[in-house]
């Protein structure tokens, strides 16, 4: 219900998002990736194209891969890394460089929603390369449907490392209800805005 009643109010936004991604660059207006969900399935999600078409994942591989192996537990303001993507990634257009600023790149997984493999909010879904690497305990958050946002979106976005996004997802499943999803959806828009996460 609130996932088509999304689409129905983001209609003339997502029109405009798929013209600037189609003058901009060739491609696809959509971009399909795999991910892994709820029980470790994998599905197809789909967002707005953010990168010129054809590129490849190999970078964002060998970055994500690195991040979960060798930033485990260190605080990015204590000189760890990060979770965040490359960057001043020359694959990204300037287009996809607003468009993920502002995360409307993922409005599309709206229909994914719709489709019954993500929900609203949720952990983060994760890449199957990533997944790889992954140790036993990170595998809890696949105890739930990803999310299109959740406590690591709102709270802190490129503030944390690997471990802590996924300790921000166990939370979210520990402490999960109706009005617990409310407020982080309704936080979502603002997170974005600053860009740094406003828990």
């Amino acid at each position: 219900m609130a996932a088509s009643a999304g689409l129905v109010l983001c209609a003339p936004l997502l029109g405009v998002i798929a013209l600037l991604i189609k003058v901009g660059s060739r491609g696809p207006i959509l971009y399909r990736q795999t991910r892994v969900g709820l029980g470790g399935r994998p599905f197809v999600m789909f967002k707005f194209r953010s990168m010129y078409a054809e590129v490849s994942s190999a970078p964002h591989r060998r970055y994500a891969e690195g991040l979960i192996l060798a930033g485990r537990g260190m605080r990015a303001e204590a000189g760890g890394s990060a979770w965040v993507g490359l960057k001043d990634d020359p694959r990204i257009t300037p287009v996809g460089r607003v468009l993920r600023r502002l995360s409307l790149d993922e409005l599309p997984q709206l229909v994914n929603v719709l489709r019954g493999e993500m929900s609203l909010v949720g952990p983060r879904p994760a890449l199957p390369y990533e997944v790889e690497v992954y140790e036993e305990w990170h595998w809890q958050r696949f105890a739930a449907l990803p999310g299109i946002t959740g406590f690591w979106q709102v709270r802190a976005r490129n503030r944390v490392t690997f471990d802590d996004m996924v300790r921000m997802d166990l939370e979210y499943l520990r402490r999960r209800s109706l009005w617990l999803d409310l407020q982080l959806v309704l936080q979502t828009p603002l997170a974005a805005l600053v860009g740094k996460g406003i828990g």
